[in-house]
């Protein structure tokens, strides 16, 4: 799984090197990055290395390409096409994983070559929820849980754009309510996701921070202005954005509680 973050580290610790330059400095350092890299990675697999069979058990845990595309009702790409278009039983297990394979790596791509070429602690942190956010929309055999490993970045830049991280990591917990349902945790999601929203109102003062200065969104901004008359306000249509999709929320997952749905369409909450 930690896959997710690996490349930004790759990518962010190269890109020193290169900074260094690989005639110097850089080369030691890549030399003993390299060599780090190594020798974990063979302590690691050490233990399962003296039965081949064992190696293929690993191997088959660590990418479970048996059990499909997704699982569930996962909230990535290949789940929201399936409801209009059938994936699974139009294209081969083969197909899907080389499909899901170059979507991912094609969208991983642009944010590792900006590191590599101009690596910086805060490009690190952004990189680091791209590329996480890219697995989990593209790529093959994805879990409602695995969202977990997108917000763990997200908590990384929650002071530098503090209003989209608070909505991206409550929309994050939401999509996973059908499994916090099966385990009994409506309580517990409801209190710690109304507790998260206070602590960041009060905290980070959210809605005080929607300019699109603050969203990191200025260049675009700018490029809009001078064509789109309402982006003006676009801080107060943010803001109606935020609370229209929390109350949303709140009535899915009550319904989803309290309500059954029809016998015909059993995942309706859920889709």
């Amino acid at each position: 799984m930690e896959l997710y973050h690996s490349l930004p580290f790759f990518c962010y610790l190269l890109g020193k090197c290169f900074k260094k330059g690989l005639k110097g400095k850089g080369l030691v350092l890549l030399t003993k990055i390299a060599g780090t890299v190594v020798v974990s990675f063979a302590v690691c697999w050490l233990p399962f290395c003296t039965d081949m069979e064992q190696i293929m058990q690993v191997l088959r845990r660590l990418f479970p390409i048996d059990r499909g595309l997704f699982e569930d009702k996962v909230a990535n790409i290949w789940c929201s096409l399936s409801v209009l278009i059938k994936i699974k039983n139009i294209i081969s297990p083969q197909i899907q994983l080389k499909l899901s394979f170059a979507v991912t790596f094609l969208s991983l791509l642009p944010t590792c070559i900006k590191l590599t070429v101009q690596p910086s602690l805060r490009g690190f942190k952004f990189a680091l929820v791209s590329c996480a956010l890219s697995f989990f929309l593209f790529s093959f055999q994805v879990h409602e849980k695995s969202i977990l490993l997108v917000s763990v970045p997200v908590c990384l830049i929650i002071n530098e754009i503090p209003f989209m991280a608070t909505w991206f990591l409550l929309v994050s917990t939401f999509s996973m309510l059908p499994l916090l349902l099966k385990d009994g945790l409506l309580l517990a999601y409801t209190v710690t996701m109304l507790a998260f929203l206070l602590a960041c109102v009060a905290s980070f003062s959210i809605f005080e921070k929607t300019s699109a200065e603050d969203l990191q969104l200025k260049p675009f901004s700018l490029s809009l202005k001078g064509y789109v008359s309402w982006f003006k306000s676009f801080p107060k249509i943010v803001r109606s954005l935020f609370l229209l999709s929390i109350s949303l929320m709140g009535v899915l997952s009550l319904m989803s509680a309290a309500v059954h749905p029809p016998q015909r369409l059993p995942d309706l909450f859920p889709d």
